[in-house]
């Protein structure tokens, strides 16, 4: 099917750019406990496109339980000691967490994640035991998202193209920078743009986010001149399929190489630890809404499959809030 004039897309992700294997984890567990967690985290991986850093994150927390198990009822566990776990079998493990200390948004994510390696044991008919449904999810504090100011975005942007002498280093590092915060792209997402996607004209981009979902996304014109201006000078010989953004020896970039250089940034201009490429994208949304931007716009614009998420930004911006309801509503001009 022909692209629609004007958009320009990102094409599946470049060998280069390709993620590293899940890492080796040991789980005190039967060799066909061990067989199921393998297909488990293939299924992950492969039909929920979970990455291998999440999948990984997810071993852990099962590795844990299945630890907790081994004290807890002794021996190693197999598939017969999940089929008989009850409900005060899940809520020992909670109250073992909670001993050491364990947040409530820790015990969370561990059970959520018990829930769904149950999910998928009994849907491939391995092991059926719903003692989990009757197990109650700690309840959490909303969490708000942690955004930059405007005054150190900009200073953020304004310092990137000084930290590396190499002038096309530096101007690659400020175009990755204006798209997290200009287009409110995750860094995989930035990372992974191919040359021929380069968005070296304002218009629309076409980026295919989390779970496979695509978007549209505007590109405003300093972020368009900031590509291009990386392109221009770049020495490296980039092909339509070649990755956008790509270090010294032409490979493209980890996550990690932008990450650093936030971490410089930080040390530089004194900014808080939070200061990471993630924020750029939650001060995108942020300094949106303030603006004066749409809930359900920004929402399309990051990506959230729920509005919900996208509305834990205005816990950050109460006096828009205040000023939208002065505005809006009947009984507030009375």
């Amino acid at each position: 099917m022909a692209r629609p004039a004007g958009v320009r897309g990102a094409r599946p992700l470049p060998r280069s750019l390709r993620p590293d294997p899940v890492p080796l984890i040991r789980f005190a567990a039967s060799h066909e406990l061990i067989d199921a967690i393998a297909r488990w985290q293939a299924w992950l991986i492969g039909e929920r496109r979970a990455s291998p850093h999440t999948v990984a994150a997810y071993g852990r927390d099962l590795a844990g339980f299945l630890e907790f198990l081994t004290t807890y009822r002794g021996g190693v566990p197999g598939l017969p000691a999940l089929a008989a776990l009850e409900p005060a079998d899940f809520r020992a493990f909670l109250a073992w967490l909670a001993r050491d200390n364990a947040a409530r948004d820790t015990a969370a994510r561990k059970l959520s994640v018990l829930r769904s390696f149950f999910r998928f044991l009994d849907k491939r008919k391995i092991v059926s035991n719903g003692a989990l449904t009757a197990v109650r999810t700690p309840k959490l504090g909303r969490t708000v998202p942690k955004a930059l100011t405007e005054s150190e975005a900009r200073s953020a942007l304004e310092r990137v193209a000084f930290l590396d002498t190499r002038p096309w280093m530096a101007r690659r590092d400020l175009a990755i920078l204006m798209l997290l915060y200009g287009c409110g792209l995750r860094i995989a997402e930035a990372l992974s743009l191919t040359r021929g996607a380069a968005p070296e004209a304002a218009g629309m981009l076409r980026i295919v986010g989390k779970g496979g979902k695509t978007r549209l996304v505007p590109v405003l014109p300093a972020v368009a001149d900031a590509v291009h201006d990386y392109l221009a000078i770049c020495p490296v010989d980039l092909q339509v399929d070649d990755p956008l953004f790509v270090g010294a020896r032409g490979r493209g970039l980890n996550p990690r190489q932008v990450q650093a250089t936030m971490a410089k940034l930080r040390r530089a201009l004194g900014l808080p630890e939070h200061a990471t490429p993630h924020a750029l994208r939650h001060s995108f949304a942020t300094h949106l809404l303030a603006g004066g931007g749409d809930l359900r716009a920004i929402q399309e614009l990051l990506g959230h499959a729920s509005l919900s998420t996208t509305q834990r930004y205005t816990a950050m911006d109460p006096a828009r809030l205040l000023a939208i309801y002065d505005k809006a509503h009947p009984r507030a001009k009375d």
